[in-house]
Parts: structure tokens; sequence; C-alpha cells
């Protein structure tokens, strides 16, 4: 991984190089005012992803499997938490659910005693 990170680096400070070079000789534009090494570094970025993309991809793919296997033991706790996480809800939302009073049931008698819409005008 440290591998990867420094040639990537590396072509990232040639790429700033070369754009320097163009852009102090007047082949490329200046950035405007003081954003001249703002532009230079977005330039150099820009310059060197696709290269880094094409030129590193079999360093690139010895870190992702470097990678890999951590990254799916940290996917597995999270799940497992999670898990945990919802047992505990629910067990929390089943012991509230037991001991709440229910309301009482309206009965027919209830209902015959209360006024109806034409009755209440």
């Amino acid at each position: 991984m440290l591998r990867y990170t420094l040639m990537r680096l590396g072509i990232f400070v040639g790429c700033f190089v070369v754009v320097w070079a163009l852009v102090y000789s007047g082949v490329a534009p200046r950035g405007l005012g003081a954003s001249n090494g703002m532009w230079m570094v977005l330039l150099s970025l820009l310059v060197s992803a696709p290269i880094s993309f094409v030129a590193l991809r079999k360093q690139r793919d010895q870190a992702s499997a470097q990678i890999a296997p951590r990254l799916d033991r940290s996917i597995d706790r999270v799940k497992s938490n999670l898990a945990a996480n919802r047992s505990q809800e629910d067990e929390a939302d089943d012991a509230v659910r037991t001991t709440a009073v229910p309301e009482p049931a309206e009965t027919a008698e209830n209902e015959s005693a209360r006024p109806t819409s034409s009755q209440a005008s």
C-alpha cells in the first residue's frame, strides 16, 4: 500500500514539475492573480490521475488485495453490531408492549350512548 501511494505521489510531482515548466515558459496559461499555484496543482492532478490509473494498475490491484480481507472483517463486525442493536431494540419494544396497560375496548353499549352526527346538530 505504501509503495502504491509513493508511486502515485511521484507521478503527481513529475506532472507538477512539467506543468510548472509549461506555465512559466508561457505555453500553458497562468492563473489569475494569486491563484497561479492552485491552478498548477489542479492541472497537475488532472493530468496525473489518468496516468496513474493506467501506469499503476498492477500496484493498485496488489494494494486492493491487501485491503480486502481487513475490509471484509470490518463489514462483518458492523453487521454483527447492527444485528445486536436490532435485537436489543426488539427486546425493549416487546417489554414495553407487554407492560403497557391496554385501552378499554369500546362496546356496543358505549357506541349506542354516543350521539350521532344528526343528533348533535
